[in-house]
């Protein structure tokens, strides 16, 4: 194939005309167009990322053609599409992978073709090579100059942070540094206060809306809620885009505060991680927006300009509070020498309330106690003429108890009237007065004119105030018009007051404490005699509640607190000397079917008579104690030899063989005894009880009315359970659990369709554990269903990674998992962790597990089956009501029990062949896949596969075994 050699020529001249990375993809995809066979050309570049394809001409891009474009972006050789017409051909590899795709008329889809045009392409190639070269230089140009920009904008914004400029002046710098970056003719800086929730628009300018929210003042964030503001501010998240766009962004609604803008960028300004303000900028003009690019650099630029005005506004409240200290300090100075007199005056006051505090407890008459508190308050004040005055215990009385007076000294006592003494009393507050005073204050009544005596010219009074009650006051007084009081001493008379209150309280409490004293001595000498008679009383009530506490209520007898006492007392004798003692453990069998056949008096009755019975079959000092319900205890001090203790426990079960009356029957009792021989391996009275507690159990297990006695074979059966208990955990720790598959296969060819998962334990020391070896003591543990979890996981995750994909596998599920409601969910997650489709997996249960709970069972089999899930009846055949399970379950799977298939190959065996028969004709009649257990012969194997059985497992078809890793 050729092409005219004019129309390459026009070719070549059009490719020379052409520089971007488009026209040169548009002048091949035309040539190649033209190719005789082509039906449809198009170049494709930037394929890196599937959202930024270039195409030309235009090309619609299925999602499932994808990994055919990318196979051919990283292979020299062409590709061919599935179809067999379209091609892909890589055209250069550098900067960037370019591809040609063609689709071909199908008489030219061929290898051919494409050698016809390769020569062709060579320069094509080259020349789109060079574009796209040109293309990532003149890309890399613009970030190179776009990062200069944003230098230089930085080392601005920093310049202005450390300048002596106003903060003003700085805002209006960094608004001039952004519009040198983007469109900002309306720009505003707004600052978060996390600790207070306000917010402050620091800066704003906005051609429609000239006015700042707030004016410029904090106000509270909630102020702007749901604002695009806010929504920058609470999430720290920029927005950027038109009213719409930015609606879809919010997560809830959007308010608008002033004119809407037509595109919008706000970014917030970070601070640990934290927005502590943002940065917006807005146009009202459609034809302008903004880029990603614009987003990217005020996201940048944000935190620079937080740092600068954080910077600038600190150097300024640095500055204010230096100014302000300054002032504070020459203020202080001022008050340091008031203070300091002050400061003298509080200490000189201080030590005297310490003397009158200290006089409060001193061995001192009233007499002197007032003297000395006189001579502290003269050391204060002027206080020539003092007296202290008291309120009666009637409080009708005023009583002076000190007065010292130049003029005339006051009554010892005197009613209370309307002086002004009294008025003090009345007013609750301390009173300074001088004669204009008193006499205004007797015009209006308050006290009474007519004052006795030299009137004194100034007279201050102070309550003694303790706690709410007034009880007295103290008073000092001038005739001297030279000397007055002033507030100052109004205020240390006070001082003095609430301490001489205190003092005087204190006082009168030690004396009435005193007085208590010697009445309390009275008291408790009459109150000792009263107690020894309480004493001889109490200690008979305590005989009598610890003979309670003690003994059993029922029976007298006594209870296993008494009998561990007993038991303890024997244990502890001087090991030569020590006897060795028996412990008969027993309890009544079958005990609750009286109980609940006669009731719980008739028991009572029982556990009396076998109470008697029992202390019959003793000597002293032997004890028969009961320890709880129909349990009872013989504690033989001395024993010679076990036989002894034998001969005791046959006597028990002689005695109780013999009817007892009960809820009008005569009952025949019989116990089941464990003996322990208290020797010297055991040093406390739980250890005996907790052997003879185990030959109990041992008696009981051999078919109770027996007696069985404690040895080292019945300790090693409890601690090797114990042991395997603690190394089932560690197994399920460490994982040393692992299904073995039983293979399932089609008895027509013999064909494997599916497994059987069944547990085993890798023993560290005893090697492969079958499961008979440890699932008792798992179930007793709890820890079965741990186990069973695990091995469903492991099971499903071993089979999705088996060779073959189109078998089954049946999952064991016991009663215990059917009674929980989430088993088919937590089922479900298993499968799906794993990746083992749910078509894969049936679960088994027992007709015993039926009848646990028969709707529940039915509720989470059909659920399961919803899921994919089936179901299979395991052992059928050998439970109680299966035929109904078969009706009413959603099973796709019926196994038959193994009982039927071993009699299969016996001669004359016409019952388990019927049986077997009838099955497979049920199961056939209701759709119900068949899988016959236990094929162990091939005459087993060729009679189900004559009777029409479609599968079988056992040991004749495979040995359960792992998976091969």
């Amino acid at each position: 194939m050729s092409i005219d050699d004019s129309l390459q020529l026009a070719w070549l001249t059009r490719l020379a005309g052409v520089r971007a990375p488009g026209e040169v993809a548009a002048v091949i995809a035309a040539l190649v167009q033209e190719w005789p066979g082509c039906e449809t050309a198009s170049v494709l570049w930037r394929l890196r990322d599937r959202a930024q394809v270039s195409s030309m001409p235009p090309m619609a891009m299925d999602a499932e053609d994808w990994p055919w474009i990318e196979r051919a972006a990283v292979s020299a050789a062409p590709q061919w599409h599935a179809d067999g017409q379209r091609v892909a051909w890589r055209l250069c590899e550098l900067p960037e992978p370019a591809v040609l795709v063609l689709r071909l008329q199908p008489a030219q889809a061929n290898d051919h073709f494409l050698d016809g045009l390769a020569p062709l392409l060579r320069l094509a190639c080259l020349r789109l090579q060079r574009a796209l070269e040109w293309l990532d230089l003149q890309h890399s140009h613009q970030q190179l100059e776009r990062s200069e920009n944003l230098q230089r904008a930085l080392f601005a914004i920093s310049d202005l942070a450390g300048s002596e400029r106003d903060m003003p002046a700085v805002l209006r710098g960094i608004h001039a540094i952004v519009s040198g970056l983007m469109y900002a003719d309306n720009f505003f800086i707004v600052l978060h206060d996390t600790a207070h929730d306000t917010i402050r628009f620091l800066y704003y300018a906005d051609v429609e809306d000239p006015t700042p929210p707030g004016e410029g003042r904090d106000m509270p964030l909630s102020a702007i809620e749901y604002t695009l503001t806010w929504y920058v501010l609470r999430d720290g998240k920029a927005r950027m885009g038109d009213a719409e766009e930015l609606r879809s962004q919010a997560q809830g609604p959007v308010t608008v505060i002033g004119t809407d803008s037509h595109d919008w960028l706000g970014v917030p300004m970070l601070r640990d991680g934290r927005p502590g303000g943002a940065l917006v900028v807005q146009s009202y003009k459609p034809e302008i927006g903004y880029t990603p690019s614009d987003l990217a650099l005020l996201e940048f630029v944000a935190s620079h300009i937080l740092i600068a005005l954080e910077r600038k506004q600190g150097k300024e409240e640095l500055e204010q509070r230096v100014q302000l200290r300054t002032a504070q300090l020459a203020e202080a100075n001022r008050g340091l020498q008031q203070e300091i007199v002050e400061r003298q005056r509080a200490e000189h006051l201080q030590t005297a309330l310490f003397r009158i505090a200290e006089l409060a407890t001193a061995h001192i008459d009233h007499g002197e106690f007032y003297r000395r508190v006189h001579g502290v308050v003269g050391e204060l004040l002027n206080a020539e003429n003092f007296y202290i005055a008291l309120l009666s215990d009637d409080r009708q009385q005023l009583l002076f108890p000190y007065a010292v007076d130049a003029m005339r000294s006051p009554p010892p006592s005197r009613p209370l009237g309307r002086g002004l003494s009294e008025y003090v009393l009345r007013l609750g507050s301390a009173l300074r007065a001088d004669n204009a005073d008193i006499e205004a204050l007797e015009r209006s009544g308050e006290i009474v004119s007519g004052r006795s005596g030299s009137p004194s010219s100034c007279w201050l009074g102070v309550p003694l105030i303790v706690g709410d009650e007034v009880i007295g006051l103290v008073t000092v007084q001038s005739y001297d018009p030279d000397v007055s009081y002033s507030a100052s001493d109004q205020e240390l008379l006070s001082f003095v007051a609430t301490q001489v209150a205190s003092s005087l309280t204190r006082r009168r409490a030690a004396e009435a404490l005193h007085r208590a004293y010697e009445q309390l001595e009275h008291r408790v000498e009459e109150r000792t005699l009263a107690l020894r008679k309480e004493i001889i009383e109490r200690e008979r009530v305590q005989d009598q509640l610890k003979h309670q506490v003690m003994h059993d209520p029922l029976t007298g007898l006594p209870n296993r607190s008494f009998l561990r006492d007993r038991i303890d007392r024997v244990l502890s004798a001087p090991a030569p000397s020590r006897p060795r003692c028996a412990l008969l453990y027993m309890d009544v069998d079958r005990f609750k079917i009286i109980n609940d056949s006669l009731g719980h008096l008739a028991g009572d009755e029982v556990l009396k008579e076998v109470a008697t019975r029992l202390s019959g079959c003793v000597r002293h000092p032997d004890l028969v104690a009961r320890l709880s319900g129909d349990e009872f205890a013989i504690l033989l001090e001395a024993v010679e030899q076990p036989a002894d203790a034998n001969a005791v426990a046959q006597r028990v079960m002689d005695a109780l063989a013999e009817p007892m009356p009960a809820g009008g029957k005569e009952l025949q009792v019989a116990v089941s005894v464990g003996i322990a021989i208290g020797d010297g391996r055991y040093l406390t009275a739980d250890e005996v009880l907790r052997d003879a507690d185990i030959a109990l159990y041992r008696a009981k297990e051999l078919g109770r009315k027996r007696y069985q006695l404690f040895d080292e074979t019945l300790a090693r059966s409890v601690v090797d359970v114990l042991t395997l208990e603690g190394e089932l955990r560690q197994a399920l720790k460490h994982g040393q659990f692992e299904p073995h598959f039983q293979s399932i296969c089609r008895l027509e060819d013999g064909m494997v369709v599916g497994y059987e998962a069944l547990i085993r334990w890798n023993h560290p020391q005893r090697g492969l554990l079958l499961p008979g070896d440890f699932l008792k003591i798992a179930e007793d543990s709890g820890l079965i269903e741990a186990i069973d979890w695990h091995m469903f996981e492991l099971s499903c995750e071993r089979l999705r990674r088996h060779e073959r994909t189109d078998t089954f596998m049946t999952l064991n599920v016991s009663a215990l998992h059917l009674r929980h409601d989430d088993f088919d969910t937590r089922l479900i997650r298993v499968l799906e962790r794993t990746g083992l489709p749910p078509t894969r997996v049936v679960v088994e249960v027992t007709e015993g597990a039926l009848l646990d709970d028969p709707e529940r069972v039915r509720a989470t089999l059909e659920r399961l089956r919803a899921a994919g899930v089936g179901a299979a009846l395991d052992d059928f055949g050998t439970g109680y009501s299966s035929l109904s399970y078969l009706h009413s379950l959603p099973l796709r799977v019926l196994k038959i029990d193994r009982s039927f298939v071993h009699e299969l190959d016996k001669e004359a065996n016409t019952s388990s062949t019927t049986v077997v028969a009838a099955v497979l004709a049920l199961a056939r009649a209701l759709d119900i896949d068949v899988v016959a257990e236990g094929i162990e012969t091939e005459t087993q194997y060729a009679a189900l596969q004559a009777m029409g059985c479609a599968m079988g497992q056992g040991y004749w078809i495979g040995r359960p075994a792992p998976f091969a890793r």
